[in-house]
């Protein structure tokens, strides 16, 4: 009569490895049901104006690459003392270019277009100008002030214009500026009459960040 023993060794074997496939199943589970960690926040920066303050809120996420060049041009001080050059009301609030002698500055290489990133040209977003190549981008910088999704990706050419952050206070100010009174100055279009002047932008931090 055959022994029964191999037979027995085998089936608790089996049941070993089948308890240890549940065992790591159920690691698997209680893994991936454990809490994320907690988002990084957003850096968020303020631009004082000679009209007020703007304070914007920027999707490092979703557009890495121009978040990190508006935060260095901020970091070194570069917006300090150039002007919002182009208001359109209807459209948008452009800065970041000049000074009031429409002197430009000497810019950082040009950034890498990011505008299929999911984020629109909604009311108070802000986004980066540019020239028609989608990778001209260097340090001036847009307020949408109207639902402007037209120049969303993929617009002319396969590309929009990229979206990096949004406003998160000082919407009030950005309405006083999209009011302001514009001419033609220098070959230029929609100047405003009044200069509005960036004074400062810095990276807020701890209980200066806004909730």
């Amino acid at each position: 009569m055959p022994s029964l023993q191999p037979v027995r060794r085998s089936l608790l074997a089996r049941l070993a490895v089948a308890g240890s496939v549940m065992m790591l199943s159920g690691a698997a589970f209680a893994f991936q049901d454990a809490p994320a960690a907690p988002a990084k926040p957003m850096p968020q920066v303020s631009i004082k104006t000679t009209m007020g303050e703007i304070v914007v809120e920027l999707d490092q996420e979703a557009a890495p690459k121009n978040v990190a060049n508006f935060l260095a041009y901020v970091k070194s001080g570069f917006y300090k003392g150039t002007i919002f050059h182009r208001v359109i009301d209807g459209f948008m609030i452009q800065a970041g270019g000049m000074n009031e002698k429409f002197e430009g500055r000497k810019t950082r290489p040009a950034v890498k277009n990011e505008s299929n990133n999911g984020l629109s040209n909604l009311p108070y977003t802000v986004a980066m100008a540019r020239e028609d190549n989608p990778d001209s981008a260097t340090s001036q910088f847009f307020i949408n002030v109207a639902d402007n999704s037209g120049i969303d990706y993929p617009h002319v050419g396969g590309s929009g214009y990229t979206v990096f952050g949004r406003v998160v206070k000082g919407q009030e100010v950005v309405d006083k500026i999209k009011g302001v009174v514009v001419d033609d100055v220098r070959n230029m279009q929609n100047v405003p009459v009044v200069p509005i002047t960036i004074k400062s932008t810095t990276l807020l931090k701890g209980d200066k960040l806004v909730k």
